[in-house]
């Protein structure tokens, strides 16, 4: 399926390595923290509108736009603390559910509301479906778990991160936000195996 964004309705696309701060590489995990307090209170509102919605498109075959709105909002920051974190880019992420085109790491999400396929959202069905998924990436996360440790150091070092690490982290943030859109029920198409 072709959407407004090419291949698949929820795209990250992360600019390429520039130089970081190493500051603020240093103080990285403690920059975060206010972030991670915000989105975890989030996080708790996103578990419920997931509820809300997994129930709205059971029954009526469409995500009430203004809940959608929120959780792809919801998955936008994540997607913008989580490439802070690994070291995609030095510049401190906005404390905002919308998409802000200036920032250098973007969440993409092609809105689909309508005619949503009420079978896959059936649970346990998407889940299920989700698997492979939801292994490679648990694979992949602990790969860039080791890789983002080198590039912090290679940051500290050198004040830049490494191109070739920067795109794995890169493709594995894509690949871990394609298949939580899908498990979060923002699209019903199944997300490609690739880290671009």
């Amino acid at each position: 399926m072709t959407t407004a964004l090419g291949t698949f309705p929820v795209q990250l696309s992360a600019d390429d390595a520039t130089t970081q701060n190493r500051l603020t590489v240093f103080f990285r995990l403690i920059l975060i923290i206010p972030h991670a307090i915000v989105l975890g209170i989030l996080g708790i509102v996103a578990s419920i509108i997931y509820l809300i919605s997994w129930f709205a498109i059971l029954f009526t075959g469409g995500y009430p736009a203004g809940l959608y709105r929120f959780m792809a909002g919801f998955l936008r920051w994540t997607a913008r603390i989580n490439s802070y974190f690994y070291l995609l880019t030095d510049r401190y992420p906005p404390f905002s559910l919308s998409d802000d085109e200036n920032y250098p790491v973007r969440l993409l999400v092609d809105e689909q509301t309508e005619n949503r396929n009420r079978l896959t959202t059936f649970w346990p069905i998407r889940w299920i479906l989700a698997i492979p998924h939801l292994i490679i990436v648990g694979a992949l996360g602990y790969a860039a778990g080791v890789v983002v440790i080198i590039a912090w150091f290679a940051a500290l070092i050198t004040g830049s991160v490494p191109a070739g690490l920067h795109n794995f982290l890169a493709g594995y943030l894509r690949w871990y936000f394609r298949t939580y859109a899908y498990v979060f029920l923002l699209t019903d198409d199944y997300p490609p195996f690739a880290l671009n």
